[in-house]
């Protein structure tokens, strides 16, 4: 009984990643970092897959003194390369490789992707208040309280004065990328 309870535990014990070479290839991690990554999503994630409810629970432990649910929600998209509406660890290492140690320019196209609610390659004033609205959700009701209900509009349009430099209603990459590296 023994030896069958090691060969059942093998498995949980090593936790390599499929495509561990492909990983190394596509992320700045290294061999050990994956396998760490690795164990610690399946930890969380025993099927190997995430859907959106359970990102947003485990992201939500985070910021149990708001509402994260609408900001867990851009990241997942964000997360969801494939747009398949599950993160597999692949999603999941690549995203954070470019978020912990992608260049400048990789870390910018990233977040101004998770912006760009609706995928259309602009940032338009309804998703930058979006984002903001959910971000102060996320931060909790005592700091939307104490800074009032009208500041997301108000980061929106500070937003876009710096950022929008055509001033034709959308922020575009590369208006983004060249107001960020200034």
């Amino acid at each position: 009984a023994d030896s069958s309870d090691a060969d059942v535990e093998l498995p949980t014990i090593r936790h390599q990643p499929e495509g561990l070479e492909q990983l190394l290839a596509q992320t700045k991690f290294t061999k050990m970092e994956l396998q760490s990554l690795y164990r610690g999503f399946k930890n969380e994630c025993p099927s190997g897959l995430v859907d959106e409810e359970t990102f947003t629970l485990i992201y939500s432990r985070f910021f149990p003194q708001g509402d994260a649910s609408s900001y867990a929600h851009f990241l997942f998209d964000a997360f969801d390369a494939d747009r398949n509406g599950a993160l597999c660890f692949q999603d999941f290492a690549v995203g954070l490789s470019v978020l912990l140690r992608g260049t400048e320019q990789q870390k910018l196209k990233w977040t101004f992707d998770l912006y760009d609610v609706n995928k259309d390659g602009y940032i338009t004033k309804e998703d930058m208040l979006e984002i903001m609205k959910s971000i102060y959700a996320m931060m909790g009701r005592s700091t939307e309280s104490a800074l009032g209900a009208s500041m997301p509009a108000q980061h929106v349009e500070l937003f876009f004065q710096k950022m929008d430099r055509n001033r034709d209603g959308v922020v575009t990459f590369e208006e983004f990328l060249a107001t960020c590296q200034e």
